[in-house]
């Protein structure tokens, strides 16, 4: 059947490749078609392995083109020192570059506003990686434009909004604004993020001035977190049954949520990696 190649055939699936190297780097590079740059990309790591051009390709593609996924894999590629070349420094080998790892994510971030950069940067602002000064007023801008813009890191970006809201230092008045952390947590939790929906429960359980305590609700964003696999909201739902804390007691319920919290716990221990040296 004409135009159909018999992947079986290795003369035939040989000419395929190289036809479809030469119509990604036509579509790429004569047509400036930004796609055609990244299905290129994708070419050279998936068929060739050849990250060293890969990376040539997103850093054209990055600048030339303003792709943004092009962009957020470069950052990769600098963070991971995959794909070695120059640009103001020279990435040897697997040399990790985090100071220009940081630039690419800044400036994917603010002209491109993409979502995952956005999040990534915020995470070098928490902990000053990358030559970037800690900032957590900045870290909080970050995450809250990657919240707020769809991701794959979204629901994450809401969750550290909400903690950032939360520990109050990115005030002026450096005083937790807990309105903004709940509302955040909700957003995270309504995403399905454990932590955010146990935060939550914490918050209801506590309660705290023009906050107060709802048991009700309370035991219902510990259930959510112990159904998403969040060990201390176990731990948390069978005191509660146990005490009758804003629950009818329950000692059954209590012990088969202590048991299901110790078998979280067991299965976590078990995906812990041991530390290696040499």
């Amino acid at each position: 059947m004409a135009g159909l190649v018999d992947f079986q055939d290795e003369e035939q699936v040989k000419s395929f490749l190289e036809n479809m190297e030469v119509e990604c780097n036509y579509q790429c590079y004569r047509e400036k078609d930004p796609d055609g740059c990244y299905r290129l990309v994708d070419y050279l790591e998936g068929i060739q392995k050849n990250f060293d051009e890969a990376a040539k390709v997103l850093k054209f593609n990055c600048e030339e083109n303003k792709h943004s996924d092009s962009c957020y894999k470069l950052g990769a590629y600098y963070v991971t020192g995959k794909g070695c070349y120059r640009l103001v420094d020279y990435l040897e080998g697997i040399q990790k570059n985090f100071d220009e790892a940081a630039k690419v994510l800044k400036f994917n971030c603010e002209e491109n506003k993409h979502s995952d950069s956005c999040y990534k940067l915020g995470a070098y602002y928490v902990t000053g990686k990358g030559g970037l000064t800690q900032d957590l007023k900045a870290a909080f801008s970050c995450f809250l434009m990657a919240c707020e813009k769809p991701g794959k890191k979204s629901v994450e970006a809401c969750h550290n909004v909400g903690l950032l809201a939360h520990d109050g230092q990115v005030h002026d008045d450096g005083q937790p604004d807990l309105g903004k952390a709940r509302d955040y947590y909700t957003r995270a939790c309504d995403g399905s993020y454990a932590p955010s929906c146990f935060n939550l429960s914490a918050m209801f359980l506590q309660g705290a001035p023009g906050f107060p305590k709802d048991m009700g609700l309370a035991y219902k964003y510990t259930m959510k977190a112990c159904d998403l696999g969040h060990v201390w909201a176990c731990a948390n739902a069978s005191r509660m049954y146990k005490l009758g804390d804003g629950v009818d007691k329950d000692e059954a319920k209590a012990e088969a949520l202590k048991n299901r919290a110790m078998k979280l716990h067991k299965e976590q221990q078990k995906n812990v990696q041991p530390l290696t040296f040499g």
